[in-house]
């Protein structure tokens, strides 16, 4: 008889592997429009059990840059007997202190690398892999960044104002949200504690409600409140007297209920105010009264989905608070 085969021990693949967890990931600029931005994706990260990742994104110029500084550093490096065999990890850690210092210089003074470095040991974060370099236009490479680590939330920092370009275009931080359908959040406060007392401005659409549904996971232990600009006919005044406005009212009510029935919309403090008036002073007053903390909207305001709101728009460009944008599920 011939000899048996003895089992195998190799252990066998797992037929329903877990999926990837998805990711947090914090875009930073490494300035001071972005120093609270890692703090909070790694509380926003721990709190909806996900990933963090960090990217930065330097130009084809500043890469190309850093690269020729890698190469002649690694030259002069290995003419110094500074080998991998010389150096305690080897290669892998003398790359990384290349990269670094190419990044530094391709930035000039290297600030922005060494803050953002900073920011995250202070969150920490260790290990090179948390860290993502990329080369080319910003909104591509976030875009492209958040679809292939399945992008939970993007973690962004204010915008740097440039008045007369943007009258003309879309800001930076506009084009990176529209690049990819996860959801943003503005980071502009510092990560001390959690949110307390979030405001949503609805107008009672999907991408609203999406982003009042995300704001009680990224904040369960909140406060919720809901404000609605009330949109008359021209000439309509608010008052019960009125067809138009009784008509503009009647139609708010019949969205509200629809909007107040999405799943994962949390309990709200008070039933959603509908006011007619200027959104930012309302906004302004509201938010005050509450003390909030966090404001929520819909990214396109129940417009086209791949266009930003007029309100979202402004909000993003100088929020009052930390802001969160989201678009239909």
């Amino acid at each position: 008889m011939p000899p048996q085969t003895p089992p195998s021990h190799q252990p066998r693949p797992d037929p329903h592997p877990d999926p990837p967890r998805a990711t947090v990931i914090a875009a930073t600029a490494g300035k001071p429009r972005s120093n609270h931005v890692i703090g909070r994706a790694a509380m926003l990260a721990a709190q909806l059990d996900c990933r963090l990742v960090v990217a930065h994104v330097r130009s084809p110029k500043a890469a190309a840059t850093a690269a020729a500084s890698d190469a002649a550093s690694l030259a002069a490096s290995l003419e110094s007997g500074e080998t991998a065999g010389t150096r305690k990890g080897g290669l892998g850690i003398l790359g990384r202190r290349l990269t670094r210092r190419g990044a530094a210089t391709a930035n000039g003074s290297g600030a922005p690398l060494r803050a953002i470095e900073a920011e995250m040991q202070a969150a920490g974060l260790t290990g090179d892999r948390a860290l993502h370099l990329l080369a080319g236009e910003p909104a591509e490479e976030i875009g492209a960044l958040a679809d292939a680590e399945g992008a939970a939330l993007l973690v962004l920092g204010l915008h740097g104002e440039r008045r007369v370009l943007d009258a003309l275009r879309l800001t930076t931080m506009e084009k990176i949200v529209l690049a990819t359908q996860a959801p943003a959040l503005i980071a502009h406060q510092p990560p001390g504690r959690e949110y307390r007392q979030v405001l949503a401005l609805t107008d009672f659409s999907p991408a609203s409600a999406a982003a009042l549904a995300l704001a009680a996971r990224i904040a369960p232990d909140a406060r919720f409140h809901a404000l609605h600009m009330l949109a008359l006919p021209l000439g309509a005044r608010f008052s019960p007297d009125d067809p138009a406005c009784d008509a503009a009212i009647t139609q708010a009510e019949q969205a509200r209920e629809g909007f107040l029935a999405t799943p994962g919309m949390p309990e709200l403090a008070e039933p959603p105010l509908m006011v007619p008036g200027n959104l930012h002073e309302l906004l302004k007053l509201r938010a005050e009264e509450i003390g909030a903390d966090l404001i929520c909207i819909g990214i396109n305001s129940g417009r086209d989905g791949g266009r930003l709101g007029y309100y979202a728009r402004d909000l993003m460009r100088a929020p009052p608070l930390d802001l969160l944008v989201a678009r239909a599920s």
